[in-house]
């Protein structure tokens, strides 16, 4: 086989994570495979974060002295990388959220509220998937109780992509709302966003698209996607926890209520009434997370100069090589798509007769972290007919070495439980 694809630079890559040279279960060396749940952090965005808080540690756009300045300078800063790095037309249309299910709960909550097209009321259908993640399930749920409108879903093929046979009757003129996720944080799955965007926007449909597991691995560009709504969260970018990105259109986040009150989200106010600021401020109320968004405008910034491209091609070779060796392991079924182009880094699968939890346990020992349960993704795992699964995720610091310690702790796991 070929792994032509890794990141040639791999080995300084992975110097630039000071936690990967730890040593975990009595001295063994760490085998990080869990990058999926949270990315571990490169020097630069903790020495970021760090160099914010001892010299320019201060609120932004309040106060008039020098580090108040330094302050909001380095927030709105964070807003430009973020841009960039997702090619979004305007700095205005990104949002700093505390995460993606924030950036979520925003879109499903302001649709209820809003007045005019955009409003879902009785009678409107909202579609997502099988496969997302609760953060892409719940919000609309909730939306759809609230309002009378009905929830609908695309379901799935046995090998775990989008059963797009009855995309025409899903989408049809009822469609308000569209919301799916780019990659499934279970099944790997890669999506078509904007093959999906096309059909949603024949019928006036907005489009809603879950990129936390995107963002991180693929080139990510929001206007090509036909998306009107991305959103994503820091830490699976490298970046720091408590900071999420919604990204959306100019004319619809200009029609849309705010989603909370408070201090920075208004003009004015007075006892009767009060006007709001435009847009971003405007969903963006009270202190925001100052320091994390520098630590994640250092984060985008360091994939950037690694490169998208790479890190995608990188993610590829990595996952070709750990479902190969996967593969080997008897009685081990992966849950979703076999081919490495169609999918991301996150890989979940099962062994006969071993329970996930007791292999993510068996592994930890071995020092190599995996995650096991049901990945915040219930109803795609009992369209699988499992309750939970094991999964292994890779990222740009990957090695082969690492893939080869989880096939190795794989088969000593089933010779620990005696199966087969």
């Amino acid at each position: 086989m070929t792994l032509a694809g890794l990141l040639p630079e791999l080995e300084v890559i992975r110097k630039d994570f000071p936690i990967l040279e730890r040593t975990v279960a009595g001295g063994q060396p760490l085998v990080y495979l869990d990058s999926a749940n949270t990315s571990q952090k490169p020097q630069c965005v903790i020495d970021a974060m760090v160099d914010h808080l001892e010299h320019h540690n201060a609120n932004i756009s309040r106060a008039m002295h020098a580090l108040g300045a330094e302050a909001t300078e380095a927030f709105e800063a964070a807003r430009d990388k973020v841009a960039d790095f997702i090619g979004a037309p305007s700095r205005d249309e990104v949002i700093f959220t505390k995460n993606a299910s924030e950036a979520l709960n925003l879109v499903s909550n302001t649709l209820a509220w809003a007045r005019g097209p955009l409003q879902v009321g009785e009678g409107d259908e909202i579609l997502i998937t099988e496969m997302e993640h609760h953060s892409n399930i719940v919000p609309w749920q909730l939306l759809a109780q609230r309002t009378g409108a009905t929830l609908r879903w695309i379901g799935l093929t046995d090998d775990g992509q989008l059963e797009r046979s009855n995309l025409g009757e899903l989408i049809n003129e009822r469609t308000k709302v569209v919301s799916f996720t780019w990659v499934s944080n279970m099944l790997g799955t890669i999506n078509p966003v904007a093959e999906i965007a096309a059909l949603a926007h024949q019928v006036g449909a907005l489009v809603v698209v879950d990129a936390s597991q995107a963002a991180p691995q693929l080139p990510v560009d929001v206007v090509a996607s036909g998306a009107d709504f991305v959103a994503f969260t820091g830490h699976k970018v490298v970046g720091p926890t408590g900071i999420g990105v919604l990204w959306g259109r100019r004319e619809v986040l200009e029609q849309l209520p705010p989603f909370l009150g408070g201090g920075e989200m208004i003009q004015t106010v007075s006892m009767e009434r009060s006007t709001y600021a435009d847009i971003p401020h405007k969903f963006e109320a009270g202190t925001p997370p100052i320091v994390e968004a520098v630590g994640l405008g250092a984060a985008v910034d360091y994939l950037a100069a690694v490169g998208m491209e790479a890190i995608h091609a990188h993610e590829q070779a990595i996952t070709t090589y750990a479902l190969e060796g996967l593969g080997t392991i008897p009685g081990l079924r992966v849950l979703g798509p076999l081919d490495a182009a169609a999918r991301g880094g996150a890989i979940a699968f099962e062994i006969d007769g071993v329970h996930p939890h007791d292999v993510a346990q068996v592994l930890d020992t071995r020092g190599i972290a995996v995650r096991a349960g049901h990945h915040c993704a219930k109803p795609a795992h009992a369209r699988f007919g499992v309750q939970s699964s094991t999964r292994m995720s890779s990222y740009l610091y990957t090695t082969p070495a690492e893939i080869d310690a989880l096939v190795e702790g794989l088969a000593y796991t089933r010779s620990y439980f005696k199966v087969g």
